[in-house]
């Protein structure tokens, strides 16, 4: 079962964290997570030239030593990056000295492949423990959500996804979708759409 909406307490129970943006300002913040993924991330970067909307993909270290064009595309093309670890790490089933390690190792690849240093990190399924959250807080904005697209669930259509995703946004929304092979045909299908939506109804959108 997806959680589309982050309930209101959630935010003023864990403050430290961003779960959106200004609820005055008609913005919203598109998100991938995963990537970089050839065919897929390549897809999401052209419907959001295609729209003139930007968005910050939070990358996998890993990925970007597979893919570094691709990353450096994403890049290129205005968007911005933020970290997900090197090895897309549950916080919770990871040891935290070993966890910091992987987001490190995640910030190396980004400087060694794009020269850049993200300041923005996401744990990987939203699993970061108080300890881990207390060891990179000083150097990152730990970046959550208000809107889970679900495009990664296999027992939800297409058609809910999208219908959830529009539902639930709002001015600020920090919106969640994911560039990996995983969810490749779901975004294919609702990605344009939602896209469409967002422009129409007069959302901006803007890097975190």
């Amino acid at each position: 079962m997806v959680i589309h909406h982050v309930p209101d307490l959630i935010p003023k129970l864990f403050k430290h964290y961003t779960w959106h943006k200004d609820r005055s300002k008609k913005k919203i913040y598109l998100t991938f997570d995963d990537g970089p993924v050839p065919e897929v991330t390549e897809f999401v970067l052209e419907q959001l030239d295609h729209f003139g909307m930007k968005a910050t993909f939070f990358v996998v270290g890993d990925n970007v030593r597979k893919s570094p064009n691709l990353a450096k595309q994403i890049v290129a093309n205005g968007h911005g990056i933020g970290n997900h670890t090197y090895h897309h790490l549950n916080g919770y089933k990871t040891p935290t000295d070993l966890y910091i390690q992987d987001v490190f190792s995640c910030q190396k690849v980004l400087n060694d492949e794009l020269g850049l240093k993200s300041r923005l990190f996401r744990p990987p399924y939203g699993r970061i423990t108080k300890n881990q959250f207390k060891a990179l807080s000083a150097e990152f904005e730990v970046v959550m959500w208000d809107v889970l697209s679900g495009d990664y669930d296999p027992n939800q259509s297409s058609q809910k996804c999208l219908q959830k995703t529009i539902k639930y946004t709002q001015n600020g929304s920090v919106v969640v979708f994911h560039d990996q092979m995983k969810t490749k045909t779901v975004l294919k299908e609702v990605l344009v759409d939602y896209l469409r939506y967002i422009k129409n109804s007069g959302f901006e959108t803007d890097i975190l």
